[in-house]
């Protein structure tokens, strides 16, 4: 079969703007090539500024945050596209080629309906007429499983589930009948129970309608379900190029084999079980509006253990982790901590109750202020909860530093100047500089790439072994509960569905949600979204 999209020697470069230095050329893409036939699917994957999406957006001819396409071909259906002058690439744009992105969110305006924003492009570039590009909506609502498919594009995208907003965009993409669709991550900020569905319709509507597709990730597992081919990139390079089945069961390359591994880590679960640090009693809570978002949860964290909260979002987890700070004070039950019955609210509390329980967000962009620098985010706390200053704190610093494997290097840079590894260590490394008992750590990884979350979790491991810390680990990824959970605690719609040692509570007999969560983990294996979907048809069968 012709190839549909030939990429030849692609090189993109951009501008940066070093604090008090010239002006530097970076290049961000370096002579990659590729091609793509029609109907079938290549899986860019790689660590983030690996290149993965500006290779993707390539494809529509743009180059986003100042970046520029400086060299090669991007050839579509025998034309160069970037030899194409403005109007010629506004006729590519969302008719030939459509983009699906990682936030469904903010790819729909709130004020108007999702019909309307799915035919949008179909009118605008005049392919149909308004009542085909209707039956082709309702045709697309259909193949990708959206409920109520007559009258779902009447709905708000703030009437729907996340889920069903981004299978909406599949379908605003799919409507106009391009020749070929980049969907840049479009399940990385879903749970697991909703991300195989929204890959089961994407794949699905893929077979249907014979368009071509790039498919950027950094996840290993969820683009072996769906690609045919898979590019490895690092650094702006190709490091390896094959089909899906060589990469996934043959790598040949030492990062493509670290990436096919990367999820392999388990830590047997801590004997002794019995000496809590933290009991949690009987605790619900509302917000303003009395909706009530946990229903009577109990559960314990034993000291220098880890406790992970698993659950699909709405579940309660982060919730959880509020009233336990005092953010969100409960509405009945109690919170004892170290054998103390901490106050409700966190007003209440003493600044030494405050030293003791820290926290770690899942974004640390907007966890730290972007105008101080390393050595200002972790000093603060070392300054407010130990009175240290001048020399003192800038050598605690570096010591918390030298902690989390940065170094003094690292001192005085800004946020900015750093990878989203590197700021989640200095999130962690201002956790510690409170010398806490317990960190609650509320998806400190999801945001990240599966290499470097894996050298999170092993910095967080190697922490609690130096200082006996406790942790309550949120998240929805299952891998890690395996990694690093003494105890586990699963949540479904605010309440507690499952609570024991890991061993126990991820071993059968399971209660139908936990059994739904653990099937749900896309496996390092060609065929495993076939094989699972194959199975829940036969159980809803059976019922």
């Amino acid at each position: 079969m012709p190839e549909l999209l030939t990429v030849k020697d692609l090189r993109i470069e951009a501008t940066s703007y070093p604090p008090g230095e010239a002006p530097k050329t970076v290049t961000l893409v370096d002579g990659v090539s590729f091609s793509v036939e029609k109907g079938r699917v290549l899986g860019l994957i790689g660590e983030s500024g690996a290149g993965k999406s500006t290779i993707g957006l390539s494809a529509l001819a743009y180059g986003r945050g100042g970046a520029r396409i400086t060299g090669g071909a991007v050839t579509l259906n025998d034309t160069d596209i970037l030899t194409l002058g403005r109007s010629g690439v506004r006729s590519v744009r969302g008719a030939k080629v459509c983009y699906v992105a990682q936030s469904a969110a903010a790819a729909f305006n709130p004020a108007h309906r999702l019909g309307e924003q799915v035919i949008e492009a179909s009118l605008r570039h005049r392919i149909m007429s308004r009542d085909d590009a209707e039956a082709r909506a309702l045709h697309l609502f259909r193949i990708l499983g959206l409920p109520n498919p007559e009258t779902f594009g009447r709905r708000f995208p703030h009437q729907v589930s996340g889920g069903q907003l981004q299978r909406a965009m599949t379908a605003m993409a799919l409507c106009p009948n391009p020749e070929l669709i980049v969907f840049d991550e479009p399940t990385t900020a879903l749970d697991v129970t909703t991300q195989i569905e929204v890959l089961a319709a994407i794949k699905h509507a893929i077979e249907e309608t014979h368009t071509a597709a790039l498919y950027i990730t950094h996840d290993l597992a969820v683009v072996a379900q769906i690609a045919d081919d898979i590019m490895v990139l690092r650094h702006g390079k190709t490091v390896e190029y094959g089909t899906t089945r060589q990469i996934i069961e043959a790598p040949g390359q030492d990062y493509t084999k670290a990436l096919v591994s990367v999820r392999q880590i388990a830590r047997p679960e801590a004997a002794d079980q019995s000496t809590p640090i933290l009991t949690i009693d009987r605790v619900s809570a509302s917000y303003g509006n009395g909706f009530k978002v946990l229903h009577d949860v109990s559960l314990t964290l034993p000291k220098g253990q880890t406790l992970a909260i698993v659950g699909e979002s709405g579940s309660g987890k982060s919730t959880l982790a509020r009233v336990i700070t005092g953010l969100l004070p409960p509405s009945e039950g109690r919170i004892t901590f170290d054998g103390q019955e901490l106050p409700k609210a966190l007003k209440g509390r003493s600044k030494e109750q405050l030293r003791r329980i820290q926290m770690i967000y899942q974004m640390a962009d907007t966890a730290m202020n972007p105008r101080q620098t390393v050595r200002e985010i972790i000093g603060r706390p070392i300054s407010f909860y130990e009175g240290i200053h001048g020399a003192k704190k800038t050598e605690r610093v570096r010591q918390l530093l030298d902690q989390i494997e940065m170094g003094d290097r690292f001192l005085d840079r800004y946020p900015a100047e750093l990878s989203g590894g590197q700021k989640q260590r200095v999130a962690i490394a201002r956790a510690l500089a409170a010398k806490p008992e317990l960190i609650l750590c509320d998806e400190p990884t999801s945001a990240l790439d599966p290499l470097v979350a894996e050298g999170i979790l092993k910095l967080l491991l190697k922490l609690q072994e130096e200082t006996h810390v406790s942790y309550v680990f949120i998240t929805h990824d299952i891998a890690i509960v395996r990694a690093i959970a003494d105890s586990v605690a699963v949540m479904h719609r605010g309440r507690l569905v499952r609570f024991g040692p890991k061993s126990q509570a991820l071993s059968p007999p399971f209660d139908a949600y936990t059994d739904l969560l653990l099937k749900s983990v896309p496996e390092m294996e060609i065929g495993w979204l076939e094989r699972v979907l194959a199975t829940r048809r036969m159980e809803s069968a059976g019922n």
